[in-house]
């Protein structure tokens, strides 16, 4: 049976939640405490199930889609009758507090209140909430319409079973659901993303690549493996006898690389050195082109995925 879901915040990310719960067949409310917003957000829904469509991506009508997404004019009415809550507010952890404060009050107690939030722990805005055992973080990629995965993140108080009924959604919907045994600072996803991007950056610091060469080096060398198979899988299946032939025979040398790779704080410097770079390549108002460019890409990644079964 289709189950409606709530939509709180009608952000980018919001608006991609939607396409993913419309788009498996639920009903979805959309509401944003802004004016206009959630309506806005219903003109940006339908565009983009147009995009889908033409890529292959959905089979049915984007209309049909489109109409299961409607606009909430509050808060209550978006809640009401739900059975899934996803909010997608501003990353600040006060903002979160007072909406899960409002979100726990307003919505039926059997609910699950999962947050968008991108780094900020369940744990930091949910503890003194009458239903904090409900309470976990459902952490997509940027766009959940097109990158499925979702790290779902309770907090210490968090129930098992609601846990367990968010990754079933999740599962159901075409997400790829990870679930964290524990909360970390950044979760699981950026701080795998935050290795790397570090790294990048401190290899232009210190003179040794430019900027355009190691971005060359993610996306035609490690990005190409890393697109259908993890770093785990990856290392299994560069040595002959697996994980363990791998590191009796590179241990030493990968070890010891980062024992060099001290913390980067994103001096200024560096970071106007890699914005140049980036800027004689493509002008800051073509941001918004290329990032359309970057999703049609991914269309077509996810059509090449969808094809392969």
């Amino acid at each position: 049976m289709a189950e409606r879901i709530a939509v709180v915040g009608a952000g980018l990310i919001g608006g991609a939640w939607a396409i993913v719960f419309a788009r498996a067949g639920h009903e979805v409310r959309i509401w944003d405490p802004a004016p206009g917003a959630a309506e806005a957000a219903l003109a940006t829904i339908a565009a983009r199930l147009g995009d889908f469509s033409a890529a292959g991506l959905v089979a049915e009508a984007p209309g049909a889609i489109a109409a299961r997404v409607t606009a909430a004019l509050t808060l209550e009415a978006c809640l009401e009758g739900a059975d899934h809550v996803q909010e997608n507010g501003p990353e600040r952890v006060e903002v979160k507090r007072e909406t899960f404060a409002r979100l726990d009050a307003l919505a039926p107690r059997d609910v699950v209140l999962a947050s968008s939030t991108s780094g900020i722990p369940a744990s930091a805005f949910t503890e003194g909430l009458a239903g904090r055992a409900r309470c976990l973080v459902a952490h997509p990629v940027n766009p959940p319409s097109l990158v499925p995965l979702v790290e779902l993140v309770p907090a210490p108080w968090t129930d098992p079973e609601v846990v367990a009924r968010t990754r079933a959604l999740m599962d159901a919907v075409g997400q790829v659901p990870v679930t964290a045994m524990k909360e970390t600072k950044g979760f699981v996803l950026n701080r795998l993303q935050a290795a790397l991007v570090a790294e990048a950056f401190r290899l232009v610091r210190d003179g040794v690549m430019s900027v355009e060469d190691v971005d060359a080096c993610v996306k035609d060398g490690l990005g190409l493996r890393w697109s259908f198979m993890g770093p785990f899988e990856t290392i299994d299946l560069n040595a002959p006898g697996g994980v363990a032939d791998y590191a009796a025979r590179f241990g030493g040398l990968m070890g010891s690389i980062t024992e060099e790779q001290t913390p980067f704080r994103y001096d200024a410097d560096t970071v106007a050195k890699v914005d140049a770079a980036r800027r004689e390549v493509l002008a800051r108002d073509g941001i918004a082109g290329r990032s359309a460019w970057r999703d049609r890409r991914l269309m077509a990644l996810a059509a090449f995925r969808k094809a392969q079964g």
